[in-house]
């Protein structure tokens, strides 16, 4: 058989009719759109065709992937409000096609590719004012809290990476309202989940620390090894930040390990009518942040830090032979749980370089406002409940103008809007009762949207009452 290339295509050619997709997205996302389009019969027929062994017209195909991602759910919509996404900055579709082109793997040296990562997380240590020592990017907030948390255990439990825990017990502690990502990541640690300890939370639902002083000191006099306590800047169900300040005080008096899963919330840390709230955060001993959800950037850009030199490089590293050194470096593998890892900081560099840290600021203030504004506009109708008061950009409340099963009514409620298309938002639970849950992080929503929200929800709530 003889050798044929892959470059079927004009490269130019296909750029032009990238360039015009991408555009054309990009005007998509200015403005809420009216409902969520359908997928033709035609592209779905396609959608179920057998392998193809020929070479095929790559702008029909082209096309057809265009078609399938606008007719998907994207989070770059400016009242998608629901799980918490990228918003699909314009810096992060630059640098991911660059990213992409050139497929730089960070597993071993390669060589200024290096500079720019460590130069992305100085930037981020400096934005959230964190005393940065080590850090490393990684595929987003489970990794993140799994990374963070491994190298919590092999501080607490030095040699367990080798040897296990021997019999030993262990515990890790988090709030009520935690990612499940903590339980996920003890699970894969060999702790297992029986060993998380939930902690209660307070009026405003915080974490407790007198709750987990005594957590700490009931495992230590039963011979409970406690390996790091996870305090949440910014839970993904409320937005509630835990009181840092407090939680490292009782870490320190115990000698604990101290991580602060940020995810979502954590760049509210760096903007000034929020930073109060992270009091504290420069006594964590890591901390984790994804830059795709609050920072805008597409996917996947996760983020350690670390306040020490040396914990990753405890949890990780190690020798391959054929991976070997020139001399005395370590390779970047040394101090992930990754092996090949594209170069994930070049979206958010190349956003910090174009937009600066003040625009990211201004952005992130803005939809904090949104969820306050959104909140006093719920407090005047007398059809909602509202669950909490927002403490960044999340809000959980109730449509109480249904019938008497009114968890059934705010459930079915919510999958009427996600159909609708206008608002997306999601359903959630809170205190056991069944609720409506928004969360702003888009730099494209404005003010003028939020206010819509009622207004659509009554609409759809009507429809549903009317049997529409």
């Amino acid at each position: 058989m003889s050798e044929r290339p892959l470059n079927l295509f004009d490269r130019r050619a296909a750029l032009d009719l990238l360039s015009e997709h991408v555009s054309e997205a990009w005007e998509s996302f200015d403005r809420p759109r009216p409902a969520e389009p359908r997928l033709p019969e035609e592209l779905r027929d396609r959608l179920a065709t057998p392998l193809p062994q020929a070479p095929g017209d790559p702008a029909s195909a082209l096309a057809d992937a265009a078609q399938v991602l606008d007719a998907s759910v994207s989070p770059s919509r400016p009242l998608y409000a629901a799980y918490i996404g990228s918003t699909g900055l314009e810096a992060g579709v630059l640098a991911g096609a660059l990213m992409v082109a050139y497929d730089v793997n960070l597993a071993s040296s390669a060589g200024a590719a290096e500079l720019l990562e460590e130069q992305t997380l100085r930037w981020m240590a400096e934005f959230l004012v964190y005393p940065m020592r080590q850090g490393v990017f990684t595929s987003g907030g489970m990794t993140s809290n799994l990374t963070a948390l491994l190298a919590a255990r092999e501080h607490a439990l030095p040699g367990s990476r080798a040897t296990g825990l021997g019999g030993r017990r262990a515990a890790v502690y988090c709030s009520d309202e935690s990612h499940h990502s903590v339980v996920r990541a003890v699970e894969v640690m060999g702790i297992g989940s029986d060993a998380v300890r939930r902690i209660g939370q307070d009026d405003r639902r915080r974490m407790r620390p007198d709750a987990l002083a005594d957590a700490l000191e009931r495992d230590r006099r039963d011979g409970i090894t406690p390996v790091a306590v996870v305090a949440t800047g910014g839970t993904t169900l409320t937005g509630t930040v835990d009181p840092l300040d407090a939680i490292a005080d009782v870490c320190a008096a115990s000698d604990v390990w101290m991580h602060v899963d940020g995810a979502y919330g954590l760049p509210a840390a760096g903007v000034a009518s929020t930073a109060a709230l992270f009091a504290g955060l420069d006594r964590a001993d890591s901390l984790s942040v994804d830059a795709h959800k609050w920072m805008g950037v597409q996917k996947s850009c996760g983020i350690v830090l670390l306040r020490r030199e040396g914990d990753l490089t405890r949890a990780f590293a190690h020798e391959e032979r054929y991976m070997l050194h020139a001399d005395t470096a370590a390779n970047p593998v040394d101090n992930t749980l990754e092996y090949s890892r594209p170069v994930r900081s070049l979206k958010l560099w190349l956003a910090l370089r174009t937009y600066g840290a003040e625009n990211l600021r201004a952005w992130i203030e803005r939809t904090v406002q949104h969820a306050r504004d959104l909140a006093a506009a719920l407090h005047r109708h007398d059809d909602y409940e509202v669950l909490h008061e927002p403490m960044l950009s999340t809000l959980c409340f109730r449509h109480v103008a249904g019938d008497g099963d009114l968890d059934g009514h705010n459930v079915r409620l919510a999958a009427a809007l996600q159909e609708d298309g206008r608002l997306y938002l999601a359903p959630a639970t809170i205190d056991g009762r069944a609720c409506l849950r928004v969360c702003f992080v888009n730099f494209r929503t404005r003010r003028e949207d939020v206010l819509q929200v009622p207004g659509v929800i009554d609409e759809v709530a009507a429809q549903l009452r009317g049997g529409g």
